[in-house]
């Protein structure tokens, strides 16, 4: 159909335009979309057998639908990915305020309009761009914000009394008539302000001011909530979330694999604009590792969430802690360091929320704790479990690496080292080849400077060394070396 032709009610007539709702419009797109087995959400990834079939379910219903989830669960994104699901254009009366289709006009000006012109009435096309409304639930939200109220200027320049309809100045959900609205965070909405969305939902028709209008809007609402709201800011009303067709629980990628592919599409911009910067797979696999330790530590807040924004930022500090670097020592090329990781501390205490404990030990230790046990985790997948203490016969195959350090003064790796001088102080330690030959010997030699220190930091956490940090930065040593050398 083209729509350039199509400039009167009538012609929208001849074209065979056939009226339908929202709901109508949403369900009818996902069904073809899903027949021709194409990706109806996409870039969401550690859903497609979760959510994802709740929420098309939820559209094949025709509900109304409540996403509820902790933060950073990609809410707000499912909502506003709906919109792919709408028609590309849909015809309304020209001049409405509302959207008013010139099938089923519910305002007194489109009304009038199509009572006066008939079939030349004017029509303008809407994209379906231009049909999401989103408005985030606050305290201070009222109900003319969302619903409407009395314009006094509109009455004084009409110069009609107050008893008129014409003088209602419409809200946000009355002028978002046939698109997709989306309140976020519903529990904050105060409870007087819940009670007004009741007749909405249900009956289809809105008081503003004493003004008992029947206005059948036609509308797509999508809510999302935080499960915690429930008791901390406040509660969706009973009666409003009875309303809620389809409530959708969301969750956090299972496993480090999604993790990870959600991390590099919303960091492919700054991997670019940084392509001078090498990062083994292994650092994204411990950014990542930071999120789930998080997710589990006693000093953060589990009920507050830890949001996948969380490794995106570090991700996006770690390529710039090591672009720095780069720059302070004037190479053109780097690799990340585990040193580096220091850099994304501030994106960790950002995005946190800390229970008391948590607050005891501060924001920064509680910050490098989740370094520390994100490299203890992931050391297990490489090599063998580092034992505290060993048995009688066992054999240890970090006690040459132990030995090394016993016999050594001390070992700094200096932020102000090069690539190529970061990479020979290493290769002093000539046990640690050993240990990558034998237990990770299908890594790059690109990737083994960072193996080496990861080892390194996994001794230190199992106390096997000892690490201490310098201005410029850290200095490695064996844990009871110093003491003796120093009795002598």
């Amino acid at each position: 159909m083209n729509i350039e032709n199509i400039k009167t009610f009538g012609d929208l007539k001849k074209a065979g335009y056939a009226h339908k709702t929202i709901k109508e419009e949403l369900r009818r797109n996902l069904l073809q979309k899903m027949m021709k087995k194409e990706v109806v959400f996409e870039g969401i990834h550690g859903y497609e057998f979760t959510v994802i079939p709740e929420l098309e379910r939820a559209i094949l219903s025709k509900h109304n639908i409540n996403l509820l989830g902790l933060r950073g669960q990609a809410k707000t994104r499912l909502a506003r990915q709906m919109v792919s699901l709408l028609d590309e254009y849909v015809p309304v009366v020209a001049g409405s305020e509302i959207n008013d289709d010139p099938f089923a006009p519910i305002s007194r000006y489109s009304q009038n309009e199509l009572e006066e012109h008939g079939d030349k009435t004017p029509i303008s096309w809407l994209h379906r761009d231009k049909r999401f409304a989103e408005k985030l639930a606050t305290p201070d939200v009222t109900v003319a914000d969302l619903i409407g109220d009395v314009d006094p200027i509109k009455a004084a320049n009409l110069k009609l009394t107050y008893a008129d309809d014409r003088v209602i100045h419409f809200g946000m959900i009355p002028r978002a008539n046939r698109c997709i609205f989306v309140i976020n965070e519903l529990p904050d909405l105060q409870a007087r302000i819940q009670v007004a969305l009741f007749n909405i939902l249900q009956e289809g028709d809105i008081q503003i001011r004493g003004f008992a209008l029947r206005l059948p809007l036609d509308i797509q609402f999508v809510f999302t909530a935080n499960p915690e709201d429930y008791t901390n800011r406040g509660s969706i009303v009973t009666p409003l979330k009875d309303r809620i067709g389809s409530q959708i629980l969301t969750h956090y990628p299972h496993d480090l694999k999604i993790a990870r592919t959600i991390t590099q599409q919303e960091t492919a911009e700054a991997s670019e604009e940084k392509g001078n910067v090498y990062v083994p797979e292994l650092a994204k696999d411990i950014i990542e590792q930071i999120s789930f330790e998080a997710r589990e530590s006693e000093f953060i807040d589990a009920k507050s969430g830890v949001s996948a924004r969380l490794s995106i930022s570090a991700f996006q500090n770690l390529l710039s802690t090591a672009e720095r670097r780069a720059l302070h020592n004037g190479d053109e090329k780097t690799s990340v360091r585990l040193s580096d990781f220091l850099g994304i501390i501030p994106a960790i205490t950002g995005k946190v929320e800390l229970v008391y404990e948590g607050e005891q030990e501060g924001a920064n230790v509680v910050a490098n704790q989740l370094i520390a046990d994100a490299v203890k985790s992931q050391f297990l997948e490489y090599f063998p479990k580092i034992e505290k203490l060993q048995k009688a016969g066992d054999i240890d195959p970090y006690a040459e690496v132990v030995a090394w350090f016993f016999e050594q003064s001390s070992f700094e790796l200096l932020e102000t080292l090069d690539d190529t001088e970061y990479q020979l102080q290493l290769d002093r330690i000539e046990p640690l080849d050993d240990l990558l030959k034998e237990y990770a010997p299908e890594i790059s030699e690109k990737d083994k400077p960072f193996f080496k220190e990861f080892i390194l930091w996994a001794l230190v956490e199992m106390k096997k060394l000892s690490k201490y940090n310098l201005t410029d930065g850290m200095r490695f040593k064996d844990v009871y070396g110093g003491y003796i050398s120093g009795l002598q």
